[in-house]
């Protein structure tokens, strides 16, 4: 896939709102670093929960394995941040998801993290399975998911 610009609001169809907690301020009165991760959680697991269906993959879930952040610019409490998710690569494993986390309509952060298909009972990885990851390619920003998640 080619570089995605993560700030472009355009380039994500699947959004999850999250609500800034008072507790998410640091001492500078901005919303501090870690409070980021949490958000990116947020819209990771909201939006890789939707790809697995448990009846036709039993067994399987995801571990992360690598999460980055890039802080573009302050944000203040109170606020909702609309975290968009989208896939940026597929490896032979795992998944890598971008992120953008916009509030007010400005991006004030984007993140990238890997996923790795796991199967739970053996504790071991596994390959992606084939009608996920045709399902992936076709259609990496999943589109036909899109709307906000809470």
């Amino acid at each position: 896939m080619p570089d995605i610009d993560l700030t472009d609001r355009d380039n994500f169809a699947y959004f999850t709102n999250v609500t800034t907690r008072y507790s998410d301020q640091d001492e500078l009165g901005h919303i501090n670093n870690c409070s980021y991760v949490a958000y990116v959680e947020a819209g990771r697991v909201q939006f890789l929960s939707g790809l697995l269906n448990r009846d036709i993959h039993p067994g399987i879930d995801f571990i992360l394995a690598r999460v980055v952040i890039n802080y573009i610019r302050e944000s203040y409490y109170p606020g909702i941040i609309e975290v968009g998710s989208r896939i940026l690569a597929l490896g032979t494993k795992s998944v890598t998801t971008g992120y953008g986390l916009f509030k007010d309509s400005l991006c004030v952060a984007t993140g990238e993290s890997v996923t790795i298909f796991f199967e739970v009972e053996s504790r071991s990885t596994i390959e992606i399975p084939i009608d996920i990851r045709a399902a992936l390619e076709a259609n990496p920003k999943q589109a036909h998911r899109a709307g906000t998640s809470q």
